[in-house]
């Protein structure tokens, strides 16, 4: 699988499955822009550690070579001026991932509407929408200038799990399922150019904030299933990087667009696996397992979920 020659623009890679994501389109030859409003001199409301210079690094130890460009996904002017900046530099765009987020410290779980503090669930909405839609006008002009581009929206959650399952905040729920619909709007657009729209989604995800919030790090993460045991099906954030490298190298990669797909899904198409060897389906698991009552186990096999092999 190569993807030498290629140009990504990953928008939202600072950390996560953004980061995740943009390794390994790296680990697969591409150039990859990586995009955040974290830098080594600037520290957005996280305030973490986490920068897109860290990530360029990563993307370029991978074999690829990795731009960093602090962006706003918020302000339009800064998205034009990016896409113009690649379009000068590469002359191409070959893939676009809409990873952008940025709204883990505003929703508040299990509050209806009217108790949940309003200022922060429609910023919640406008991290999660805008952010893609604003992206998606100034990037994908450039994107269907030859064929065979992919457009990859990054959500939580498949389209048949969200539609049986309320995600506990009416903000939350409604930005996520929007991602979704956005990539199967888009894929309606795009087809005529011969290009594919996608909404993928990771399974539980070892991000750095998740980590940090369990108390663990990625050496020792099977300690916190013994507190919370269905963690045993978490995966890192280069398993949905290899999902969207596997894809973007796909010649019949058309064959998915419009569709809502998930790392674990994917990984059972293509064969690859995580970094330790796994191939963890999360949303399978989740109702078949978890939503079931039945005890963690991601040892089951290959017909049934969680499976590793």
């Amino acid at each position: 699988m190569t993807l030498a020659g290629k140009v990504a623009l990953v928008a939202g890679a600072t950390r996560g499955a953004g980061r995740g994501i943009a390794v390994e389109l790296g680990a697969a030859g591409a150039t990859v822009y990586v995009t955040g409003r974290t830098t080594r001199a600037h520290q957005s409301e996280y305030a973490r550690p986490e920068t897109i210079e860290e990530t360029a690094e990563l993307v370029s130890a991978q074999g690829g070579h990795g731009i960093a460009v602090q962006v706003d996904h918020l302000v339009a002017e800064d998205v034009r001026k990016l896409v113009a900046r690649i379009r000068a530099e590469q002359g191409r765009l070959d893939v676009l991932v809409n990873d952008i987020w940025g709204g883990e410290k505003l929703f508040e779980w299990n509050k209806p509407v009217w108790e949940h503090d309003l200022t922060n669930g429609l910023r919640m909405l406008r991290l999660g929408i805008d952010t893609h839609l604003i992206t998606a006008h100034y990037a994908l002009p450039l994107l269907i200038e030859r064929r065979g581009g992919l457009l990859v929206e990054v959500t939580d959650g498949t389209a048949e799990y969200n539609a049986e399952q309320y995600r506990l905040s009416p903000f939350y729920d409604l930005a996520k399922v929007s991602v979704t619909r956005m990539a199967w709007a888009h894929a309606k657009d795009l087809a005529r150019h011969g290009a594919t729209s996608i909404s993928l989604t990771p399974g539980w995800l070892r991000s750095e904030m998740m980590l940090e919030a369990f108390g663990v790090t990625e050496d020792n993460w099977r300690d916190a299933t013994a507190k919370v045991p269905h963690f045993v099906i978490s995966e890192t954030p280069r398993f949905i990087g290899r999902a969207v490298a596997a894809v973007a190298a796909d010649p019949d990669r058309s064959r998915w667009n419009g569709q809502s797909l998930s790392s674990g899904g994917l990984a059972q198409v293509y064969g690859f696996t995580d970094l330790d060897g796994s191939r963890p389906d999360a949303w399978r698991y989740v109702p078949e397992v978890e939503n079931a009552g039945k005890p963690a186990d991601a040892t089951l096999d290959s017909s049934n979920a969680g499976s590793r092999q």
